[in-house]
């Protein structure tokens, strides 16, 4: 994945990129390869289950900030604000959303999201751009305000370096294709874009899927912010896994189709999910706790949309 991504970027930088469909073809790839360092790297190295060792997963954590984002960032909205409280509204930071986006019934419904189901895949693509640019500065400040980073100078050297791989990334990435690609710097720019629309419909859709879904709880808390039940009888009634049969498909997502084992175990390397699997699903059956799987990425996808219409159509649950 690293290759995918470095290697096309390289040959755009060494000149050997002279035409416009190669130019799309190779920002493309690069863009496939983006998605594979965040979805079978970086998360692994961030949850510190890449390596036994602790300095290979924090080196191998700030891929993150090789392909744009701050893993920093990442770590406080994914793993502990996400992992901690799945489908919470107000504290799970994946359902925090744009004000066009109804992702739990907990949310305040407005007419607009009748819609979203058709409209929410132009966020979806238009994600990763999101993080190169504004959403790693807005987020970081309001984490710092929510008490995180809090030892000293941990805040400004994060924003430090937050500016200087955001920086670098710019040059490797527009900058310098801009000066040495002989083509219209539009055609470029254009590129550019493809190549994340394309990365973040991937990632956005990957992620989604595992939570947004018919049949998933949404807990909230008591008048005591309480919620009840226990952490592993949560994780298995907000989350979902999908096309589970299907080597290719784990082995491209970084085994994010197997999301039930991967919250129950974020520790454990996502090569031995598919082993667990069978492990766990009958010890949810034997305790009779919940394991939700759909048996295809496109009948999960399908799910998806569906609890996306539902929720902008009715306040309840039920699909």
């Amino acid at each position: 994945m690293l290759s995918l991504f470095i290697l096309p970027i390289a040959a755009i930088n060494l000149g050997i990129v002279q035409t416009g469909g190669l130019l799309f073809i190779t920002y493309l790839t690069a863009g496939l390869g983006m998605a594979g360092i965040g979805m079978g790297i970086m998360h692994d190295a961030i949850h510190g289950s890449y390596s036994h060792n602790k300095a290979v997963n924090k080196f191998m954590g700030y891929t993150m900030n090789l392909v744009g984002a701050s893993s920093t960032v990442w770590r406080i909205q994914h793993n502990v604000l996400h992992h901690s409280y799945p489908n919470i509204a107000g504290a799970d930071d994946d359902l925090n959303m744009p004000f066009l986006l109804r992702f739990s019934p907990s949310i305040k419904r407005h007419w607009l999201h009748r819609y979203q189901f058709v409209y929410v895949w132009v966020f979806y693509c238009l994600s990763t751009i999101s993080w190169i640019t504004s959403k790693d500065f807005i987020r970081i400040k309001r984490y710092k305000k929510m008490g995180f980073l809090d030892k000293k100078n941990e805040y400004q050297k994060e924003i430090s370096v937050l500016i200087l791989s955001k920086f670098l990334y710019y040059c490797f990435v527009l900058i310098l294709p801009l000066i040495i690609v002989p083509l219209p710097f539009w055609l470029i720019l254009l590129a550019i874009f493809s190549m994340h629309l394309m990365t973040g419909f991937l990632i956005s859709t990957v992620f989604q899927i595992a939570h947004i879904m018919p049949g998933m709880a949404f807990p909230e808390p008591d008048e005591n912010g309480l919620i009840a039940g226990d952490w592993s009888l949560h994780q298995m009634a907000t989350t979902t896994n999908f096309s589970p049969k299907s080597r290719f498909f784990s082995w491209l997502i970084g085994g994010l189709n197997y999301q039930v084992e991967h919250h129950l175990l974020p520790n454990i390397c996502h090569i031995h999910y598919r082993e667990l699997s069978p492990i766990v699903a009958t010890t949810a059956r034997e305790y009779g706790m919940p394991y939700h799987t759909k048996k295809t990425f496109r009948g999960a996808l399908w799910g998806h949309i569906k609890m996306l219409h539902h929720l902008g159509k009715k306040e309840g649950l039920k699909v």
